[in-house]
Parts: C-alpha cells; sequence; structure tokens
C-alpha cells in the first residue's frame, strides 16, 4: 500500500512541477481561466484526497502491528512501471492541453493589434500627398528625429495624410524596413483648447487597454501609461489637430530620446506650437497643383464634371477650392449626382448675386460655422432671418419655413447633420474649416471673428481682427465679462454670446461700439 501512496504522492508532485515549469509561462497576463482549467483542479483535488485516505489507512495498520505482504513487496517494480507509464500519458495530455491555453481558455491582458486600420480618403492617386508620406517615413527611420511636426493650413490634408501613414504601417513589409516595424502605434485626436490631458490620457489608455479613471488624477493616469508604454520595444504616437503644445511627460508619453526606436508626430496648424513641442524635424504640407486639385475634384464628382457643358462650370470651382483637399473633397460631394448644368451654376462660388435663392443659400451655411458645436434650429433661422438670409416675407412664419427648407436642402449635400437632440443640428469639423476658408477667402464681404467654444474669460482688442468684421462668434467660451472700451465696429450684423453662462451684466456702452 505504500508504494501505492508513493505512486499517487508522486503524481501530484509532478503535476505540480508540470503546471509551475510548463503552463504557468504560457499563462502571463491572464485574466480568467476556462472551465478547463476549473476541471483540471478539481481531479488534482480528488487525488490529493485518495492520496490522503491511502495514507491514512496504511498508517492505521501499520499502528496495529501489520506488515505489507511479500506479493506486494515483489510488485512493487512492476507497480512503479506501469505508475510512471500513466504519469507519462496524463502529462502529455496536460501538456497539449497547456499549449493550447493561450489561444482556447483565456483572454490576453494586452491582446491588441499593433496597428489598427483607419477609415479615410486614399492618397494613393496624389503624387504630392504620397511624397510626404514616403519623407514621413524617412524621419522615421532616421535614429537621429524623435519628434515630428506636421504642419500647414486648415483643410490642407494633414489629417487624411497621416492616416494613410498609419494605415501603410499596417501593410509595409518590416523584414526589409524594420525600423518601421513599431509595437504598438496609437493614434490620439486632440481636443481643442483648454486642452483635457485627461481626454488624451483614455485615448492612449483604451488603445493600450490599461484602465485609468477619467476623473482622476493626471499624474496617476500619466504613471499607468508611462509603465505601459515601456513595455513596448518601440512605439509611434501621432497626436492630430495639435492647437496649443502639449506636455508628453505629463501625458505619460516617454520621450522618444529615452526611448530606442520611439517616436512622435504632432499635427498642427502653427509651427510655433510644433517648435514649443521640441520638434526634431518638420514638415509643411503646401496645397495641391491645379492638375492634382482638378483630379481630386473628378474623384468625388464623377465623370459628370468632364461633360461639355458642365466641365468650364466645374473647373471653375475646383480652382477656387484654391489647392484645399478639403475644400476639393466637401464640395465635390456636395456636387455629386447633380446632372443638369443649372444646378452647378447655381452652386458656383465665383457667380454673382443677383439669384436672391442662390446668395441665401450659400450665407446661411456660411452662417452656421459661427457656431462651435450642436445648432439650436430656431436660433440658427431667427438669425438668418435678422441678416436678411431668408428674404422678403409677411409673417415669421413663412420666414421659419424657408429656413426649414434650407437646412434641409445643407442636409441633403451633407453640410450639415442630424442631432441626438431634437430641433439641434451639427456642422461636422472638417465641414466648418471649408466654410471658414469661404470666409477668409472672399474677404470682408462675409469676414467674421470665430472664437466660439475657446475659452477667453474676457475678449480683448486681440481677438479683433479689424473694424470691417461683420459677425463675432464668442459662443459657449465662460466669458465673465464684457469691456467698456472696444474696438469701433460700424459693419457688424451679428454677435453671438450664447451659452455664457458666467456673463451676468453687460455694460451699457459696450454696444456703442456697434450699429445694429
Amino acid at each position: 500500500m505504500e508504494i501505492l501512496v508513493n505512486v499517487v504522492g508522486g503524481f501530484v508532485v509532478e503535476v505540480g512541477k508540470f503546471v509551475r515549469k510548463c503552463i504557468y509561462p504560457k499563462i502571463e497576463n491572464i485574466v480568467r481561466f476556462s472551465s478547463k482549467i476549473e476541471n483540471i483542479r478539481q481531479e488534482m483535488e480528488k487525488i490529493t484526497k485518495l492520496r490522503d485516505d491511502i495514507k491514512g489507512k496504511v498508517e492505521k495498520d501499520e499502528g496495529e502491528g501489520y506488515k505489507p505482504k511479500p506479493d506486494v513487496i515483489n510488485l512493487r517494480s512492476e507497480v512503479w512501471t506501469q505508475a510512471q507509464n500513466s504519469i507519462q500519458v496524463k502529462l502529455c495530455s496536460l501538456k497539449n492541453d497547456g499549449e493550447s491555453f493561450g489561444s482556447n481558455l483565456m483572454e490576453e491582458n494586452y491582446r491588441m493589434e499593433k496597428v489598427e486600420h483607419l477609415p479615410g480618403p486614399s492618397i494613393k492617386d496624389q503624387p504630392a500627398a504620397r511624397r510626404n508620406l514616403h519623407k514621413i517615413l524617412q524621419h522615421l527611420e532616421n535614429d537621429e528625429v524623435g519628434i515630428i511636426g506636421v504642419w500647414g493650413a486648415g483643410g490642407i490634408g494633414k489629417t487624411t495624410l497621416v492616416k494613410n501613414l498609419n494605415n501603410e504601417l499596417k501593410q509595409i513589409d518590416v523584414s526589409i524596413r524594420s525600423k518601421l516595424s513599431f509595437g504598438v502605434v496609437i493614434w490620439v485626436t486632440v481636443p481643442k483648447p483648454p486642452i483635457d490631458i485627461r481626454k488624451v490620457q483614455a485615448q492612449i489608455a483604451d488603445r493600450l487597454n490599461v484602465k485609468v479613471d477619467t476623473e482622476g488624477s493626471e499624474e496617476s493616469n500619466a504613471s499607468k501609461i508611462y509603465e505601459r508604454l515601456k513595455q513596448e520595444k518601440s512605439f509611434l504616437v501621432i497626436l492630430d489637430d495639435v492647437w496649443e503644445a502639449i506636455d508628453l511627460d505629463k501625458v505619460g508619453v516617454p520621450q522618444p530620446k529615452d526611448h530606442a526606436g520611439s517616436k512622435v508626430i504632432i499635427t498642427s496648424r502653427f509651427l510655433d506650437v510644433c517648435n514649443q513641442m521640441k520638434i526634431d524635424t518638420e514638415m509643411k504640407v503646401y496645397t495641391l497643383k491645379e492638375n492634382e486639385s482638378w483630379a481630386l475634384f473628378i474623384k468625388n464628382v464623377g465623370d459628370i464634371a468632364n461633360r461639355k457643358d458642365i466641365q468650364p462650370l466645374a473647373m471653375e470651382i475646383a480652382r477656387e477650392c484654391g489647392g484645399l483637399p478639403l475644400a476639393i473633397t466637401v464640395i465635390g460631394a456636395s456636387l455629386r449626382g447633380k446632372n443638369m448644368a443649372e444646378q452647378w451654376d447655381d452652386i458656383e462660388l465665383s457667380s454673382e448675386h443677383e439669384n436672391k435663392k442662390r446668395g441665401d443659400i450659400r450665407s446661411c451655411f456660411l452662417y452656421c460655422s459661427l457656431y462651435p458645436a450642436s445648432i439650436p434650429t430656431n436660433d440658427l433661422i431667427h438669425c438668418w432671418w435678422a441678416e436678411g438670409f431668408l428674404g422678403e416675407h409677411d409673417t415669421y412664419e413663412k420666414a421659419y419655413n424657408r429656413g426649414i427648407t434650407i437646412i434641409e436642402e445643407l442636409k441633403n449635400v451633407c453640410l450639415l447633420e442630424e442631432t441626438h437632440l431634437k430641433d439641434y443640428v451639427k456642422m461636422h469639423d472638417v465641414v466648418r474649416d471649408v466654410a471658414k476658408w469661404i470666409y477668409n477667402t472672399f474677404g470682408d464681404e462675409h469676414s467674421s471673428v470665430i472664437q466660439a467654444g475657446i475659452e477667453l474669460i474676457k475678449i480683448s482688442n486681440v481677438e479683433v481682427v479689424s473694424a470691417s468684421i461683420k459677425r463675432l462668434s464668442f459662443i459657449t467660451q465662460g466669458i465673465q465679462y464684457l469691456p467698456d472700451n472696444f474696438t469701433e465696429c460700424p459693419k457688424t450684423t451679428s454677435l453671438l454670446l450664447q451659452r455664457n453662462e458666467s456673463l451676468v451684466k453687460i455694460p451699457d456702452k459696450f454696444f456703442c461700439h456697434f450699429q445694429f
């Protein structure tokens, strides 16, 4: 009996050694076990109980003076051999199960793709953009470059460029270009100022499967992100649309110079912001050449733009987009499916304003860019009416109906979108940038100061460009007070101050500077 006890006991010990030495290294970063692991544990408990029961009986019999029979002793060698064979079979079975643990029985803590595909327009047919992409790839392979600044005007194509770069890294042959093999590539869309670092941290943590408290301290979150990124052989962090400098240390991103092979890419409209973030190299993105603009326009509009009666109008519209890919894409998409020359003439940006309806729609569209996010339709229509965009109507009800019609027309060409709120619409950031570009391009006729959604606390002369300003938007800024002395704005027709809850009083002299 003692032999059997030793054999069973030895089996338990061997199983324990196997689990410790062979299986445990394979189950690092496990967050839960499957039912098979639980079954193995239960079987081991049964074997241990059997061993203890047999051992107890043997000790009791020996205490009463009994000894094992001679034939049991003679079978010692045979039983041991059989026991060893049995153990070997069980261990092999466990080994096979153990090797499949990673794929069948558990979830990994850091299970993620090195590079995630990002949706967006391709630049494969844009030679200039492809050249820029290859320049950035070369910078990524340069050991002397850690932080890269990509900058240029709004709508120039910076975001599209780096999205294509991200997707290129997913397909590139790293056996040939090993320096482009990053442990993880992280995309972050940086929020507009004032920047909440925790929102940046939340995007990085989500990509890394790291749990952070969005309401907790920045320091605690930064520490978690830092420790996680240090585990990677290398990383690439892309910070898109940076409006003001960000301290990487506060975010938790290790400095590339201290983490071999790691890189950071920044896209911004401002070279100063890039320099403040201590970039090692910068690359300016320029507008498209005329032939590239036309090719992109055709891609978005379709072959209808080459029709004899439409092509002159189409080429004029494409030229007036100023080589900005964003403007070309948005305006081109809004024209897709329009098969009549009259429809193109109605949209043409450079056309005269004799046609009142055409001017109304365009002005209404541009006015929407004065709002930072969701736009209340009632408020919007009221402002359109006050500006004279809705034409002459006997009653406000008729003007309101005209406003609703225009909103629906803008929604039909994707220049406005629905929101989850009733009686609200919104303008996509990309479309808003196009509208602002049109404002700047057409000068005094549509000139505006748009500071909506950016906290200023107070308005100073710095924010006002000139006395020729027609519209001022300071919506949702947290403005607390307005100054008595303000730049004379005799041409201003709109001053938007909505959603400034801290603004409780407007000085009497403030409106003396306007001629409403």
